[in-house]
């Protein structure tokens, strides 16, 4: 990411141990399970299966802990911004309990897990709000403190925190958690491992066969023969089940620094306003803590994030004044179009296939609901909230139909417009240094990507996911594809999934 002079990306990747090497695998392998996916889903569901005796592999294609999950703000609570009145809405009350206790159920697990395995992640209990100071979000906020304590929450309606400023109302629940995520999931890799799972990493899996075995390929002709195969790649990297018709990707921004303990707000909050606002605090030292801000949110390829960071570093530092920012990053979700996780077997016809996504910026709680959930039906156990989160669910998606629609919709767009000769557009000798554009050249578009040295760099301009044309993220230094989220580096390498294939270089 290209931040400015003393700025660094997340605070969680840079405080936490390097963690124990896991190279690729150098031969074929055969597990009872093969985990595609290192962060707190994946992660989860492997810990959760090589307790109860299975042979596990966790096939990460970065590394550990350090995707979606390295840049998480790390908020483990049940409430979900305003999910509650929706769901019971369109999910029925029990509905609404089912998503509450199973969420809730995922925190109490962790505080186990951390207590069991004696982990230093920074555990600290603290209250989650989610806020307005516009009166007229009051009504809302009200209907979503009596739906979520109807669900079972410990939920109140306040007019009181411990912001420095004042807001119209909140959602108060009591009983939640935050943690540093990276040191809680090395330590519970380092578990895995005691328990005779593998871990591998700079591991990329781009075929899946289904069968008895499944079969697992990566990018370096390595095969994984597993009984039972779990995708938890955030964005499902295989496309069979057609989930990437019910899921919209939205990447948010972070700024977080340090304030005087003393001034430091304790509780975890959020509201909807302003494209989105999220604040905690998490320890420091020296008297200080770390002030977290996310918010602005936008789909992939947007144009303007520098100015999007400077709107989220100017509310913070306006409404925390002794803020000193020493930190900013980016984080990626996806977001259902019914509000609620996939989790659960691939498709209809999967037998020993299951995916873990969809969790709408909620990844940790439900991160660990996903991998107790699939450990329990790989055991062949039926939860009681599997049916709430089983992806094969129509009913909810046809209620949700308007979602469903919008989120194509937008495909269709981009799908198609792209690719229209534009009337304008840059030549590349025109393209700045630091900055890209897509260049339509010998009757092809185009990536090209000027570095600071003056350089330029080509690469085909068309995902390798589904084919929709990317665009340039200056902040971040990152090709984007706006339809499914794929990301990748200046020179085409997969940043980010579900592409599993890189860019083409081209020749200009």
């Amino acid at each position: 990411m290209n931040t400015e002079a003393g700025i660094k990306g997340s605070y969680w990747l840079e405080t936490a141990p390097p963690g124990e090497p896991a190279p690729p695998p150098s031969h074929d392998l055969s597990v009872d399970v093969a985990v595609v996916g290192g962060g707190i889903a994946g992660l989860s569901a492997a810990w959760e299966l090589a307790r109860q005796g299975r042979e596990v592999a966790v096939l990460e294609a970065g590394r550990l802990a350090a995707g979606v999950t390295g840049h998480t703000t790390a908020k483990l609570t049940a409430l979900h911004t305003q999910v509650y009145d929706r769901l019971r809405r369109t999910r029925g009350p029990e509905g609404a309990r089912l998503y509450a206790r199973s969420q809730s159920a995922a925190i109490s697990h962790a505080a186990e897990i951390v207590q069991e395995l004696d982990i230093d992640c920074e555990w600290e209990e603290a209250a989650a709000f989610t806020y307005a100071e516009d009166p007229r979000g009051v009504a809302e906020l009200r209907a979503e403190a009596e739906a979520a304590r109807e669900a079972g929450l410990p939920a109140d309606f306040v007019t009181e925190t411990d912001l420095p400023f004042p807001v119209a109302g909140a959602v108060r629940v009591t009983g939640q958690a935050q943690f540093h995520p990276r040191k809680y999931l090395l330590a519970l890799a380092d578990d895995l491992r005691r328990r005779g799972g593998a871990v591998y990493e700079d591991t990329r899996v781009v075929g899946l066969s289904e069968g008895e075995p499944c079969v697992l390929s990566t990018d370096a002709g390595v095969s994984i023969r597993a009984g039972e195969v779990v995708i938890a790649t955030h964005y499902p990297v295989f496309d069979r089940a057609l989930l990437f018709t019910r899921l919209s990707p939205r990447r948010e921004l972070v700024v977080a620094g340090t304030v005087d303990e003393a001034l430091a707000p304790r509780g975890m909050y959020i509201t909807p306003e302003q494209a989105t606002r999220s604040v905690r605090s998490a320890p420091y030292g020296n008297g200080k803590r770390l002030l977290i801000v996310t918010g602005e949110h936008f789909t992939p390829g947007a144009a303007g994030v520098e100015e999007r960071f400077a709107r989220l570093s100017a509310w913070a530092q306006d409404h925390f004044p002794d803020l000193t920012l020493t930190h900013r990053w980016a984080t990626q979700d996806n977001d259902s179009t019914d509000s609620v996780p996939l989790v659960g077997p691939l498709h209809a016809g999967s037998r020993h296939t299951y995916v873990a996504t969809g969790f709408g910026g909620w990844g940790l709680s439900g991160g660990i609901m996903a991998g107790g959930l699939i450990g329990d039906l790989v055991r062949g156990r039926e939860c009681e909230w599997s049916g709430l989160y089983d992806p094969r669910r129509l009913s909810s998606v046809i209620r949700e139909g308007g979602s469903f629609l919008k989120q194509q919709a937008h495909v269709a767009r981009h799908f198609v417009g792209d690719r229209l000769p534009p009337l304008t557009g840059p030549a590349p000798e025109d393209i700045p240094r630091g900055d890209g554009a897509v260049v339509r050249t010998g009757g092809r578009q185009c990536a090209v990507h000027r570095d600071e040295n003056g350089s330029l760099h080509a690469v085909s301009a068309r995902c390798t996911h589904l084919g929709c044309i990317v665009a340039f993220n200056r902040a971040e230094q990152a090709w984007e594809c706006p339809c499914h989220g794929s990301r990748f580096a200046p020179d085409g390498q997969i940043l980010q999934g579900p592409a599993v294939r890189p860019l083409e270089k081209r020749d200009i």
